[in-house]
């Protein structure tokens, strides 16, 4: 079985890129297929490893300012030569599903989400667009082009995985697909620890708009309690300006300061809507409760009073509340990293490897 990976762009670290490690762990022959490649951004993941890029790779600019470039990328998508595969492996939140194959080539994507801006954030999309005039005009057009596009890309995969039970129901909701749930990876043995518990709480992530942390600094604004921030991002400066002195920003951490990070704080404050949260299933391995918005992959990893506490509204008054119930409970730390296992990476390898040879060998059946 010859098999080749594909990935919607590697710019940046982030869950999509773990998901690909594992794949590239379990498949170490297998080419990776990417859009545009900035080997400094993935941490030289990858530097080892057959990597082919689109024509984007060679335009100025692309790499660093990859959505500004986001009309190309179906064509470029398209581009890509898979006959002499029998199976490629898509991980995938946008482009990577539309590769065009054969039918002797079986195409597996492991969803992370359907295109969010085509989809159900396409008018907040257009909203918050930071240019304006011709582009912001013409914006809504461009949108409808590419939910063309993905629909007809997503008709293009024979089989689906998807990372929480969540996004399952996107993909069925958005491109009338069916979808197998394979939590993405994560190393619980690296978070496993016996240290206890520091004083402060933490929130981890790209400091983007819709993950919520001006809603953080707000509530600890108000409650004078010791808040770290661990991540960079487009809302970096408003957020440090808006923060009172006990919130402290540490910006990008490497992986095992930011274990260090997790291990050391009280729990997780996770006030955004994910389609999975891999923040939260570390904090968890951790040993770390987590305290969460009720939407989307948290209601998945995350038992108010066992593991956490699930508040209902993105509001300050719903997040103070939930961090009150928090400190007036107990939290066993055993019983929280327990929750975590389900994650393992172990496991994530050992369920997409079956899958692969299980949809592989109904392929074949069906080619005879």
């Amino acid at each position: 079985m010859k098999i080749a990976l594909a990935h919607d762009y590697l710019t940046q670290y982030g869950g999509a890129e773990r998901v690909l490690e594992s794949f590239r762990d379990l498949y170490p022959y297998a080419p990776i297929y990417t859009l545009l490649y900035h080997a400094q951004k993935v941490r030289g993941a990858f530097d080892e490893y057959s990597v082919k890029t689109s024509f984007l790779q060679h335009v100025p600019l692309a790499k660093k300012h990859h959505r500004a470039f986001l009309f190309f990328m179906p064509t470029a998508i398209e581009q890509f030569d898979f006959s002499p595969y029998d199976v490629v492996l898509s991980d995938s939140a946008s482009y990577a599903k539309g590769v065009i194959t054969t039918p002797h080539t079986l195409h597996i994507c492991y969803c992370h989400t359907p295109l969010r801006y085509a989809w159900d954030d396409s008018q907040k999309y257009i909203r918050e667009f930071p240019l304006s005039g011709i582009v912001r005009a013409i914006l809504p057009f461009f949108i409808s082009y590419i939910r063309i596009w993905d629909r007809q890309a997503a008709l293009r995969v024979d089989r689906y995985i998807a990372n929480s039970r969540f996004v399952a129901s996107r993909i069925k909701k958005y491109y009338k697909r069916d979808a197998e749930v394979i939590y993405p990876p994560v190393d619980t043995a690296f978070f496993r620890n016996e240290t206890k518990a520091g004083n402060y709480f933490l929130m981890v992530g790209r400091l983007l708009s819709y993950k919520k942390f001006d809603l953080g600094v707000k509530v600890f604004n108000r409650l004078g309690l010791p808040l770290k921030i661990v991540g960079n991002g487009p809302e970096y400066k408003a957020l440090k300006r808006m923060a009172k002195s006990n919130i402290e920003f540490l910006g990008e951490m490497k992986e095992g300061d930011l274990r260090d990070v997790y291990i050391g704080s009280r729990a997780l404050i996770f006030p955004q809507e994910e389609d999975f949260g891999l923040v939260s299933a570390e904090a968890l391995a951790a040993g770390r409760p987590v305290i969460a918005y009720a939407g989307g992959g948290a209601l998945e990893m995350v038992t108010d009073g066992e593991n956490g506490i699930l508040f209902k509204e993105q509001s300050e008054d719903s997040l103070l509340d939930a961090i009150r119930r928090f400190e007036a409970g107990h939290f066993d730390e055993a019983v929280v990293r327990d929750s975590a296992r389900k994650f393992d990476k172990e496991i994530f390898r050992q369920r997409i490897n079956d899958f692969v040879e299980r949809a592989w060998t109904e392929h074949k059946k069906q080619l005879n």
